[in-house]
């Protein structure tokens, strides 16, 4: 009996093939909105202080569902250990916790702020429903292309330090390229076209190498965006299921798939 309940719970809070587990991700989307809504909302001087009273009897609400949501996680899952230290099982846990932090810590109000980790858990829920195999494409074609962006992210990095000390020779101190660092801080932000404007160069040479780190800053914000689109075109996207093995707590499976292919344990 109590294995049939566990399984189905299972099903229920782990995967989104009924209608059941469909409800439950939905009610559990609602709930991770409403809890990171309000914390914003709490931070806000003439909200929190005057609902100061609500917004606490609300957190403690939201923090024994989530207790409740984690405990009933635990219990389902054969291999319990596994899923409390993956990364999901770790997001579930910082989800609990804040409230009871702010107990028995001083000024515990600070470490509450761990609430806003909930929103992490939104990716639990698109994962389980329709945006599954999106997700995992793009996680495979950044996986395939770490190599190339990193490469890349070494050469920008060279190129915003050579342009900050180029800088830092040809302006003068006054126009705020006090040194190599805040010279680098300037390339950075002129090579992302962000150009806060707090710092800007007053000679001819200067605004003219300004004007070439603008125009390359348009060709390489657009290079690791084309590596992880070419190699998304390559990957050969599957039919996935939503199926989690009750075991080992693995959610790759193929839609037809019976067993689990990390463990062999029977999907439900």
């Amino acid at each position: 009996m109590i294995t049939k309940l566990k399984s189905k719970l299972h099903e229920i809070i782990f995967e989104a093939d009924t209608k059941a587990g469909k409800a439950f991700d939905i009610a559990l989307l609602i709930v991770i909105a409403l809890s990171v809504l309000l914390t914003m909302l709490e931070t806000v001087p003439s909200l929190g202080e005057k609902h100061e009273v609500i917004f606490n009897w609300t957190e403690w609400i939201f923090s024994a569902l989530f207790t409740i949501e984690y405990a009933l996680r635990v219990w389902v899952v054969t291999n319990s250990k596994k899923y409390i230290f993956s990364s999901m099982g770790i997001i579930d846990f910082l989800a609990t916790i804040p409230s009871y932090i702010t107990i028995f810590i001083v000024e515990g109000q600070y470490f509450g702020m761990l609430r806003i980790f909930r929103l992490l858990r939104i990716f639990r829920v698109l994962k389980l429903v329709r945006y599954m195999e999106g997700a995992d494409t793009l996680k495979k074609a950044l996986m395939a292309t770490r190599g190339k962006i990193v490469a890349f992210l070494v050469f920008v990095f060279c190129l915003v330090v050579i342009m900050g000390t180029i800088m830092f020779v040809i302006e003068d101190k006054q126009n705020g390229f006090t040194s190599i660092p805040k010279s680098v801080y300037w390339s950075i932000v002129t090579l992302t076209t962000v150009g806060y404007g707090d710092i800007a160069p007053q000679t001819a040479l200067g605004q003219f190498i300004a004007s070439i780190i603008m125009v390359m800053g348009y060709g390489i914000l657009a290079v690791p965006t084309g590596l992880v689109s070419v190699e998304a075109i390559k990957i050969d996207r599957k039919s996935l299921s939503t199926q989690v093995c009750q075991n080992c707590n693995d959610d790759n499976h193929l839609a037809k798939a019976i067993h689990c292919k990390s463990c062999g344990e029977k999907l439900t």
